[in-house]
């Protein structure tokens, strides 16, 4: 089974914005690391998330301007956490509950990295394709 700590791996550097940061900014960010969601800091500690979901849903519907807003105005606070020993199901299973498709790893009061839906779902089918082939090894032995 494998853990968070190995998904991260291959993934980049987290990034993050300060709650004081535009909208607009956040997007420019996000646009140019082709990312769907931030981890919002303040002082090095997790306050929040901003994910396009807040831009479509807290902006843009609202008729709000990007460049007026702050990202502490409609990032979603409270973001749900996995830690680095946690499993490739425990994510799936939270993402699932909560409806959530990022989501922040900590180790202790440190972000370490952020996985999307897209990483879980590969991890989780690379298992079962190992599972799929061990079996078929064993079937044809």
């Amino acid at each position: 089974m494998k853990t968070v700590q190995q998904m991260l791996r291959d993934k980049s550097p987290v990034l993050s914005v300060p709650p004081t940061a535009t909208v607009y900014e956040a997007l420019v960010l996000m646009a140019n690391h082709d990312v769907g969601a931030l981890v919002v800091l303040e002082h090095g500690r997790l306050i929040g998330m901003f994910s396009e979901r807040d831009y479509a849903r807290k902006v843009i519907l609202l008729g709000k301007a990007s460049k007026e807003i702050a990202v502490s105005e409609i990032m979603t606070p409270h973001a749900f956490t996995v830690a680095p020993d946690d499993s490739v199901e425990a994510c799936m299973a939270i993402m699932t509950e909560r409806r959530v498709r990022h989501l922040p790893v900590v180790e202790g009061e440190r972000v370490v990295g952020v996985l999307s839906i897209g990483d879980v779902v590969k991890a989780l089918l690379r298992e079962q394709q190992f599972v799929i082939s061990q079996l078929e090894g064993y079937i044809s032995a």
